[in-house]
């Protein structure tokens, strides 16, 4: 897999330039929901000022409304701001969870063997989720406190300069702690979140064997690697909170100093003669104002930490790179001829060759069965196929093209495979067989089932096409699974198709009831027929057989059937069950 650095603020960026409208607008209204408040402690002053002086109660009363208004307004364009900014916040991070996604799918097959599901689940919504935080809340208040925090130290200096003095130090010091702090707070919260990511992986894993592992009486060893999963996330959780706790006390120590430098402050000037009740309560009321945003600043450290985290996650997993790059030539209509010309090929985390110097052809209509024992490169060859691996020497050529300039989309729409392994879904039996694809229709969907003997079993569905599979096929049989998963590619009308040992988990009757179907769709399509049974291998027109990921024998069906010396034909005698088990 190859690997690109990815700039984090680019990634942050891209999903945010598209809002700029937006973005602008929002801060509009935080630059005037934050700047209202600033005037309050003005009107204040004047307030206490005019009272002491036995003002006219008329202006008390003017300045009293004023000063509700101004708060009420205030609050309205606070409202506004915070449902903007989460509008903004969700609407980018969607974006960015469905491109995780599309991109995740498009990664290698190997990157897929090494990252669990869980943890791919986790990095795409539990990751994004917490920099859906990041956009909305972070935004409007750490940028908003700033802002905030700077027009009070403007209005402090300008009345009394050395009081801004201090309390600008004193901002100063403050951000300056909190960088330091949140230095040490982003590596922990990636910890949590890396803790996170392997306990789902491990439930994923687990609970998907759960047959499995209740037969083999395995429970209580799958508790004790829970608990070490839970042990970990703990640890790594307890960490990251008490660096987050240190974020909060030191911003609360930190503003505990600066009430009292001000109050010490204000009683110097007041005795000096230099400042008014009401200039001294305006100055006390700006510094407890400077609390909000340092408060803020605080709070929402923990929540950058976590999306700091989230971010750099989702930076590494846009920056895998997979190494099937995407051609551009189609193939053509009808069978599509194979052809293998020295393939070597090792599994990217193994030195092991498994395909070693094969060479094959296949011409277009051909029906081709390969034999050889568990290991033998049967199953790696059909893999290639599809082009989930790159060769590492020779090549593979599909319907006469080199299956690197091949466009991936054209491929693995015109090759089908169906494996002993079914994959079904959540969903409609409509979707399952379309895969989601709307465009074809439900006569073509019965069509392909009643051709595949399921046409009394759909009819007996409570809702027909509507009625819902549960997750992996639970409440069908394997026949049924597997008939499925026939039917699939019957509605794909491929040009190769590709059946890896489909028919091995099936009993004698149902296998019969697919033998018509089978031929049906091999009719003017190229096939590849791995398999260990001899009534699979009944239609087919050549015979490979693999040792070691070598050929040692390739030749017509009745060609090898009729040599004594021939290794097919000593399976025939033998029985190919038996000796390829």
């Amino acid at each position: 897999m190859k690997r690109e650095r990815s700039d984090t603020t680019r990634v942050l960026l891209r999903y945010i330039g598209p809002h700029r409208g937006r973005v602008a607008l929002l801060a509009l209204f935080l630059l005037l929901s934050m700047g209202l408040p600033l005037a309050g402690p003005q009107i204040l002053r004047v307030f206490i000022d005019t009272a002491l002086d036995a003002g006219e109660m008329e202006v008390l009363i003017r300045l009293a409304l004023l000063y509700l208004a101004i708060g009420l307004v205030a609050e309205v364009i606070a409202v506004v701001t915070t449902y903007m900014a989460e509008q903004v916040g969700w609407t980018a991070t969607n974006d960015l969870r469905s491109d995780l996604t599309e991109h995740a799918l498009g990664l290698d097959v190997a990157y897929h063997n090494s990252h669990t599901p869980g943890e791919m689940i986790e990095r795409i919504d539990g990751d994004v989720s917490a920099l859906s935080n990041f956009f909305s809340v972070f935004v409007l208040y750490i940028l908003g406190s700033a802002i905030f925090g700077l027009g009070i130290l403007v209005l402090v200096a300008r009345e009394h300069l050395g009081v801004g003095a201090v309390l600008a130090a004193f901002a100063a010091v403050s951000v300056s702690v909190m960088h330091r702090l949140r230095r040490i707070a982003v590596p922990a919260s990636t910890a949590q979140r890396e803790a996170s990511a392997e306990l789902f992986g491990f439930l994923e894993e687990r609970l998907s064997g759960t047959d499995d592992i209740r037969s083999l009486g395995a429970g209580h060893h799958v508790m004790r690697g829970f608990a070490r999963a839970n042990r970990l996330l703990h640890r790594r959780l307890v960490h990251s909170e008490k660096v987050g706790v240190l974020i909060w006390t030191a911003s609360t120590v930190l503003f505990g100093v600066s009430i009292a430098m001000t109050l010490a402050l204000g009683g110097w000037l007041f005795a000096r003669g230099q400042a008014t009740p009401g200039t001294i309560f305006m100055l006390f009321q700006y510094v407890m104002m400077l609390d909000q945003p340092i408060m803020n600043i605080a709070s929402q450290m923990r929540e950058f930490q976590k999306a700091g985290a989230g971010l750099n996650r989702i930076g590494d997993l846009l920056a895998e790179r997979p190494t099937i790059v995407d051609g551009s030539a189609p193939l053509p209509d009808g069978a599509l001829s194979v052809e293998l010309d020295g393939v070597t090929f090792a599994y990217a985390d193994d030195d092991v060759t498994v395909l070693d110097d094969v060479s094959l052809r296949v011409s277009p209509g051909e029906v081709v069965g390969v034999l050889g024992r568990t290991g033998s490169g049967k199953t790696t060859l059909t893999r290639l196929l599809l082009r989930l691996y790159d060769v590492g020497q020779g090549s593979v050529r599909v319907g006469g093209h080199d299956m690197r300039e091949l466009s991936l989309d054209d491929l693995r729409r015109r090759v089908g495979v169906v494996t002993q392994d079914v994959q079904l879904f959540q969903g409609s039996v409509r979707d399952n067989l379309t895969l989601f694809d709307g465009s074809i229709t439900d006569e073509a969907i019965v069509d392909a089932l009643r051709t595949l003997g399921l046409g009394a079993w759909l009819e007996g569905l409570p809702d027909g096409l509507d009625t819902e599979l549960a997750s992996q096929g639970g409440g069908l049989s394997a026949g049924q699974a597997q008939l499925l998963a026939f039917a699939r590619v019957f509605l794909r009308d491929p040009g190769l198709v590709i059946l890896d040992e489909a028919s091995s988990r099936l009993d004698p009757a149902t296998e019969a009831m697919i033998e018509s179907a089978v031929d049906r769709l091999l009719v003017g399509r190229t096939a590849v027929i791995v398999a260990h049974r001899l009534a699979t291998l009944g239609r087919a027109d050549t015979i490979v057989v693999m040792e070691h990921g070598r050929v040692l024998e390739h030749g017509p069906r009745a060609e090898l059937a009729s040599d004594p010396g021939s290794r097919f034909a000593r399976l025939l005698r033998t029985g190919i069950e038996e000796v390829l088990a």
